[in-house]
């Protein structure tokens, strides 16, 4: 950091002495450490030499030069002071070296622990070792942003596939710089992205960033989003996968809900946003309109509409966001899993949409007929583990927000729902 040129420490309640390296900072032009506990003699020397009282302020204990407006230092006899220099240059090293010791001891069993629970390693683990990629380095990686290396498209972003020089793998969510709003979403990723940590959630590996260009590099996730699985004609899931899919989504949501300090709300859930992973482990992606809810609130009005379909009523039509959003977005996501239906089918019009489809029709003749093929062993646990998926799905999307069954006893149900159906398959 020897080209720092603003450092303010102020109203930190710092103790100690103030650091004399800090003199090796030529550049430095602007320091304040005014109300703290410092104590000792302030330094002179380097950038020292201008700085004036203002930025000592209110640290009874310093002591210096007279232009600081603080006490004299008291001068003590040079055998005394160099026999404290050399004891408290000991103690210094014997700390550090023990931190240093104890730090990396730490470091390699945390490695220990992290390779034994991962049974190989994976493109994410392999990105970890770049800390910081360039623009340069994603176009290299993307082939110059290519559309052959494109994995999806969002309102303010393109994902590209990307391969660094060292064969890791990654995805880079590039963001429209030129459309008002995609600044916003950029900046509110970073914001909520950077301490959540779940394995259910799309990790960020790092960010690059300057004033015409915006992009997050992401874990990249070899099987695509789940929107692929459920519509395309030569992919296909199976009941215990979406099941289990959904598992993995409900567990995201009630880290966000319930895990995590600061509630967050995503505001966006759709089956495009649940990217799947090389063993086919759903993670939530994109938060670009997610609302972090603090000191308290329950619910944010906000301008910014999501996907039709998807959203809540009371979304959609005051903009008003709360947990319970979500909850109603993951009701939708498990109809249009386990019914192979979008919400944006065109054959509802009018007042029919797909809830009031499954509900006129609950609890016969709604499930995906790929999953209930007469001819397969256990259609009828099928038939009965789709119908109490789908009944759950309607107790998430009730209009109104407080009857809604919030993510923790959903997650519970499902998890019942899962034993249930591998228990009764396993007895027939």
């Amino acid at each position: 950091m020897v080209g720092l040129e603003f450092l303010d420490f102020s109203y930190n309640n710092l103790t100690s002495e103030i650091p004399k390296s800090l003199e090796a900072l030529s550049h430095l032009n602007y320091f304040n450490i005014s109300f703290n506990k410092l104590r000792g003699e302030i330094p002179s020397s380097g950038p020292f030499a201008n700085f004036t009282s203002q930025s000592f302020i209110s640290n009874s204990a310093l002591c210096g030069a007279p232009r600081f407006n603080v006490s004299p230092c008291l001068i003590k006899s040079t055998k005394k002071s160099r026999r404290h220099r050399v004891l408290t240059t000991l103690y210094i090293v014997l700390g550090v070296g023990s931190m240093i010791l104890t730090s990396v001891l730490g470091y390699v069993l945390l490695r220990w622990q992290k390779r034994r629970k991962n049974s190989g390693p994976t493109d994410a683990s392999l990105v970890k070792r770049h800390e910081r990629i360039s623009y340069y380095e994603l176009q290299q990686a993307t082939e110059g942003f290519s559309q052959n290396n494109l994995l999806g498209t969002g309102s303010f972003s393109m994902v590209y596939k990307g391969i660094l020089k060292d064969g890791a793998v990654l995805a880079a969510k590039v963001f429209h710089v030129e459309l008002e709003g995609a600044f916003k979403s950029f900046e509110t990723e970073c914001e909520i992205l950077r301490n959540l940590r779940h394995r259910n959630l799309t990790r960020v590996i790092t960010s690059c960033s300057n004033p015409d260009f915006k992009a997050l590099v992401l874990e990249y996730m070899p099987n695509g989003t789940l929107d692929k699985w459920l519509h395309s004609h030569d992919l296909f899931l199976d009941m215990l996968k979406r099941l289990d899919i959904m598992i993995d989504v409900a567990s995201a949501l009630d880290y966000l809900h319930n895990g995590y300090p600061t509630l967050v709300v995503h505001c966006n859930l759709k089956p495009s946003n649940v990217l799947l992973d090389q063993d086919m482990v759903g993670h939530v992606s994109d938060f670009g309109i997610s609302k972090l809810l603090g000191d308290g609130d329950t619910f944010v009005q906000t301008r910014t509409i999501a996907t039709i379909g998807y959203i809540a009523p009371e979304y959609g039509q005051d903009g008003i966001v709360s947990k319970c959003c979500d909850v109603y977005s993951f009701g939708i996501m498990m109809m249009e899993t386990f019914t192979g239906m979008r919400p944006s089918d065109e054959m509802f019009t009018g007042d029919l949409n797909l809830r009031c489809w499954i509900n006129d029709s609950f609890p016969n003749g709604v499930v995906d007929d790929n999953l209930l093929r007469p001819e397969e062993e256990h259609s009828k646990e099928k038939m009965q583990c789709g119908s109490s998926i789908l009944e759950l799905a309607l107790s998430c999307t009730l209009v109104s927000p407080d009857a809604r069954v919030n993510m923790k006893d959903a997650l519970s149900t499902l998890h019942k729902i899962r034993n249930q159906f591998v228990n009764s398959c396993a007895t027939t």
